[in-house]
């Protein structure tokens, strides 16, 4: 090992994706989260990259959460010869258990579709990893408690702490004996807001920051989502129509789920029957009510011991068969289907099915990224291409944002629970222009330095 102290931002800096850093100290090599690049074919390209150093030599991986922009390189890691142990919180393990498997499987299906249509540079065409290469990656996992420090190398200590942004999602004190410091890092950092999640906890100690900038250049509209998913809901309704909702299987599904329960409690809409078509989201829907009925640390108290959901007609469609049954169904219902920017999954089935008809809505529930198809409904597109036809647009589109990350004022005020204020902080994990805003955010109230580190970029760590 090298004999300082250093981080290493491997991926993540001046990327919303790929989140991974790498601590080296005398005794040991870590790796802070292990995502996958998405998105742009330069950043996918990336996954296939030789990793700058050897697999085999980092002695840990520790993981903030399980979403795919970061734990989703893990199969890959071990596939190329990493043998060390996956540290996480027992909410991250259960979750990404489900989250991995499912994307080998995407993998090996995007290889098999270049196979079959011959435009694959390599010949045959391979899967990053299969779906067995991230099952046999799972019995690498070790999941740790909130709040329970763990040597995860020699000389240095992890915490993970609270972050409010999916079940399981932490930010991680790691605490370097040698020099007394702590180097925090932010993971995905959640919303005080979030309906059933507890807030972020506060940082406490940190020599050196790394935070997430995802929404650092904006604060969220004060805007009550409630009142657009009631009317869009209603309007559909009294012409017996068909919501569709594409939404993120992990997390998103859930409060897209918490709002419609709390509509039909109280009235304001419809009691229509509401159908999950996602697997994943069924699998995810699974572990969440599990946490609220056991009366998990991680579920705001009032849901301890309940039955999430439990005012709606919810249907779950875990088969292919199902799924395709709803197609012959008629309206009034709502459908929430996965991929949340309608970029694939089943949910583009649905807008197949339902866009042409003027009594059907489209309800996008989260940031809908440029040139995605749900930036063109939101940007109101009258065309819309689907299965290789364009389809007219006539059902109406409806847009608010139901966001799982912190905006800037709420990221900056999370920084501000850091006592004494971090010597450094280190902005990733956010679009070029975001991370910069946030930069010049916190140098606008604090002396602190702020950095957005450059790809591969090394820091010194330590005194």
């Amino acid at each position: 090992m090298i004999p300082t102290t250093a981080l290493t931002f491997v991926g993540g800096a001046g990327t919303v994706t790929g989140s991974k850093t790498l601590l080296d100290t005398p005794d040991g090599r870590v790796l802070i989260d292990c995502g996958l690049f998405q998105g742009k074919k330069e950043l996918r390209l990336q996954n296939w990259a030789d990793f700058p150093v050897p697999p085999e030599s980092i002695d840990a991986v520790v993981l903030t959460h399980a979403h795919v922009d970061h734990c989703g390189y893990v199969p890959r890691l071990v596939r190329l010869g990493f043998r060390g142990p996956v540290y996480c919180t027992p909410g991250t393990h259960r979750l990404a258990s489900i989250v991995l498997p499912d994307s080998g499987h995407l993998h090996e299906e995007e290889a098999d579709y270049a196979n079959r249509k011959g435009f694959s540079k390599h010949e045959p065409a391979l899967a990053l990893y299969t779906e067995h290469d991230a099952v046999e990656s799972l019995a690498q996992f070790r999941s740790v408690d909130f709040d329970t420090p763990l040597e995860v190398v020699p000389g240095v200590t992890a915490t993970w702490r609270h972050a409010g942004h999916i079940l399981g999602a932490a930010s991680i004190d790691l605490h370097l004996a040698s020099s007394d410091r702590h180097v925090v890092f932010s993971g995905d950092l959640g919303r005080p807001t979030h309906p059933l999640l507890l807030p972020p906890a506060p940082i406490g100690r940190a020599d050196v920051l790394v935070t997430e900038s995802t929404y650092g250049d904006r604060d969220h509209p004060h805007v009550d989502p409630d009142d657009t998913i009631a009317a869009a809901v209603s309007e559909a309704a009294r012409r017996g129509g068909v919501v569709v909702i594409p939404a993120f299987a992990v997390d998103r599904t859930e409060i897209v789920l918490w709002h419609l329960d709390r509509l039909v409690r109280s009235g304001r809409v419809p009691d229509v029957p509401v159908f999950v078509d996602s697997p994943m989201a069924s699998r995810t829907l699974d572990v969440y009510r599990e946490a609220a009925r056991s009366g998990s640390g991680e579920i705001r108290p009032e849901f301890h011991g309940t039955e999430l959901f439990s005012s709606l007609q919810l249907r779950e469609t875990r088969s292919v068969d199902a799924s395709k049954e709803l197609n012959a169904r008629h309206g009034p219902m709502i459908i929430i289907s996965a991929s949340g920017m309608a970029t694939g999954g089943r949910v583009l089935h649905h807008l197949a099915q339902r866009i042409g008809d003027d009594r059907n809505a489209v309800l996008l529930v989260g940031f809908q990224a440029p040139g995605t198809r749900g930036d063109s409904l939101r940007q109101g597109a009258r065309e819309i291409k689907l299965f290789g036809q364009y389809r007219r647009v006539r059902a109406r589109i409806w847009s608010i944002e139901l966001s799982a990350h912190a905006d800037q004022h709420e990221l900056l005020a999370w920084a501000d629970t850091a006592a004494p204020p971090p010597e450094v902080v280190y902005v990733n994990h956010g679009e070029a222009d975001r991370s910069a805003a946030l930069v010049d955010a916190i140098h606008a109230r604090t002396d602190t330095p702020a950095v957005v580190p450059a790809p591969g970029e090394r820091v010194l760590i330590g005194r």
